[in-house]
């Protein structure tokens, strides 16, 4: 049992990063053909093919090689498994205590601008007053409902759950960053759609907002963490393009179904088990059987004859 669970552990690590790998290389040439919600979208294709590698696999007649991750991990399934439980409880250690700073920060009046909480989220705004003016304190609440609209929360909460689950595998951390600023890109597209005059006032409450650098596993922080993607948010609020068609999300969804169905497909196959119940039930069709037994009884010798005087 140990070693099939590393097993389907192994195989979604490397269905993911396969999936991972094919993102990183598509988003930006579909943000510049489809715009940033469609680049957002890719990152739906990870998870799926995850799911779709833990999926029941095809069944054969023969099937040698079906277990054969799960033999190979046999040996070290012990010690592997204790590794893996520690690390993934550490990492939601970490976790949690970087959700706790960052709730002690609202309640001092310093955290947010953000969305915080998955099952009810909310929106929290710094207190000082001076920091920002009405207009800027009303773009920043249209896009913090966007990302709620949007469930984007959910999302980040979903991906945190990944990164302590694959803790051990770079690419699911190196997916969380960029799936954040994909998401920030795509959620400033959305609320530029509908105030497509306030690009410019958008861009200086970003500017200001890089002064907040608290970090919020469980939720949507509006800041980036670093300048690189504060440049690529106010370089694409300067695009005014609207896509608005259809084949982008063609693409993305075709994209995703393709992957989840190829992670299902590699899967080894697994040799197939007639259930009891079919078994019982095609014994009973057959009907009654009658065995026949032939019993050979030993012969009384024939009685003497005596002489006839």
């Amino acid at each position: 049992m140990t070693s099939e669970v590393l097993a389907h552990l192994l195989r979604v690590n490397l269905v993911g990063a396969a999936a991972i790998f094919a993102v990183l290389i598509l988003r930006q040439p579909a943000r510049r053909l489809f715009g940033p919600q469609t680049a957002y979208l890719l990152w739906a294709a990870p998870p799926l093919a995850a799911l779709g590698a833990l999926l029941p696999a095809r069944t054969v007649t023969d099937a040698e090689d079906a277990g054969a991750l799960a033999e190979a991990v046999a040996g070290v399934s012990g010690p592997a498994l204790v590794i893996w439980v520690a690390g993934t409880a550490l990492v939601f250690a970490i976790l949690a205590v970087l959700q706790a700073r960052f709730a002690a920060a609202v309640r001092a009046g310093c955290g947010g601008p953000a969305v915080v909480g998955v099952v009810a989220p909310r929106i929290v705004m710094p207190a000082e007053a001076s920091m920002y003016d009405e207009a800027e304190r009303a773009l920043i609440r249209a896009h913090e409902r966007e990302h709620v609209v949007r469930q984007d929360p959910r999302a980040n909460a979903l991906a945190a759950v990944m990164q302590a689950l694959c803790w051990f595998n770079p690419l699911v951390h190196v997916a969380a960053a960029v799936m954040r600023l994909d998401q920030e890109l795509a959620c400033d597209a959305a609320v530029l759609r509908r105030l497509p005059q306030a690009r410019c006032l958008y861009a200086k409450t970003l500017l200001k907002t890089q002064l907040a650098t608290q970090a919020l596993p469980f939720g949507c922080h509006w800041p980036a963490a670093r300048p690189h993607p504060l440049e690529i948010r106010i370089r694409l609020l300067r695009d005014p393009r609207r896509h608005d068609g259809l084949a982008g999300p063609i693409l993305i969804a075709s994209f995703t179904l393709c992957g989840a169905l190829t992670a299902w497909s590699v899967q080894p196959p697994v040799p197939r088990h007639e259930p009891p119940i079919v078994a019982l039930w095609e014994a009973a069709s057959r009907g009654p059987t009658m065995s026949v037994m032939l019993i050979t009884l030993p012969r009384d010798p024939p009685p003497a004859m005596s002489g006839v005087e």
